[in-house]
């Protein structure tokens, strides 16, 4: 459909096609460039994380960030069904289980009491995401969990890049942590991900199975010296120009944080009071890579988002639970029962947010939404 509001737009400019344009005039490093190590540095630099690796996607991030820690067949590793579905797909692909929790109705993030329910002798991981921007609200209970178990904890914070609680960013707090940059995150370059970690042993890991379980000494594909394999590894690397993408989105951030916190204080004010918004909490700061409402029924969100659409009004429902998936449910056959998630997953729809948004597009989707309701 052709949209008249999109839910989002790339915000770029023409520093992101210059830097671009550099890799693709030059006749070497369109691989394994050193614009790869500057977007990395330039990430290690902003979070205060000493360790960061790209990857070609999230997915590969997660996947890579599960092998690192040594996740393996017949573990445990507790995640929520509020995710989009890479989250559990990626201790599939280690051939661990993943065991769903419930979350809690502040930031949609997993709930302690329902991590402590769920946790087993085969526990081995907790992977909690920070739902659409903003850092869990119980991201610290979690971490006393998991610390309190010895388990490891690996936060999911591919919509969270600069989201922060009490002046620590999403991504801080665990044993690792995995970024996106997929096409509607805070910034894109078009697909890619990363892994940050204080730890170096995790570190080196990430950086043999990012690249076929490799040694690297020096640039594979500047040398004649042979190089030896010494594990299993995948081919997740990024080319130079998604990496010279994310150099020129990273020197934006900031300012994209500012126009998206100023398009949501614009709904929060506007949206009719009986609208759930999304919340900020105490000490937190929402950077709303998505801005997610909530509604009193079903029925009431069906309504809304019928009448959004006739208006050319995209807007989409993050997330269907993944437990309810064919897959998981059909397939894998999971019969959990998750009341909250099951619950707000029928009342949500996520509205467009962009940082180039115009007055009259968000006036214009303030008074579609209020005149359904």
């Amino acid at each position: 459909m052709n949209w008249k509001i999109p839910l989002f737009k790339v915000c770029k400019d023409n520093e992101d096609v210059e830097e671009v344009r550099k890799i693709v005039e030059r006749d070497m490093y369109w691989t394994l460039g050193p614009e790869i190590q500057q977007f990395e540095k330039m990430i290690s630099d902003y979070l205060g994380i000493p360790y960061v690796l790209t990857f070609n996607s999230g997915t590969s991030a997660l996947h890579a960030s599960l092998v690192a820690h040594e996740i393996k067949h017949g573990d445990d590793v507790i995640v929520p069904s509020f995710t989009f579905i890479a989250t559990a797909n990626a201790v599939k692909f280690v051939g661990a289980n993943p065991v769903f929790a419930d979350i809690e109705e502040d930031t949609y993030a997993l709930d302690p009491d329902s991590i402590s329910e769920k946790i087993t002798k085969n526990t081995k991981a907790i992977m909690p995401i920070h739902y659409g921007g903003s850092t869990a609200s119980k991201i610290k209970e979690i971490k006393k969990i998991a610390e309190e178990k010895n388990i490891i904890l690996i936060e999911d914070a591919a919509e969270a890049l600069g989201s922060k609680l009490d002046s620590k960013f999403a991504g801080s707090f665990g044993d690792s942590a995995v970024l996106s940059f997929c096409g509607n995150k805070i910034i894109t370059t078009g697909e890619g991900g990363a892994v940050i970690t204080k730890n170096r042993s995790i570190y080196e890991k990430l950086k043999l199975i990012r690249s076929h379980g490799r040694l690297e000494t020096k640039n594979y594909f500047d040398t004649n010296v042979p190089m030896d394999y010494i594990t299993l590894g995948y081919n997740f690397r990024i080319p130079t120009i998604v990496a010279a993408l994310g150099i020129s989105q990273m020197r934006k951030l900031e300012k994209i944080i500012e126009k998206r916190r100023e398009i949501a204080k614009f709904y929060n004010k506007k949206l009719q009071k009986e609208i759930s918004v999304p919340v900020e909490i105490s000490g937190g700061r929402n950077v709303y890579q998505m801005y997610t409402i909530r509604l009193q029924s079903e029925e009431q969100r069906d309504k809304l988002q019928q009448n959004l659409d006739k208006n050319g009004i995209m807007s989409k429902v993050y997330f269907p639970p993944v437990h309810l998936s064919h897959f998981y449910k059909n397939v894998l056959k999971y019969k959990d029962k998750l009341k909250l998630t099951e619950d707000i997953s029928k009342r949500v729809l996520t509205l467009p947010i962009y940082p180039t948004m115009t007055d009259e597009e968000k006036e214009f989707v303030v008074e579609k939404v209020n005149e359904s309701i």
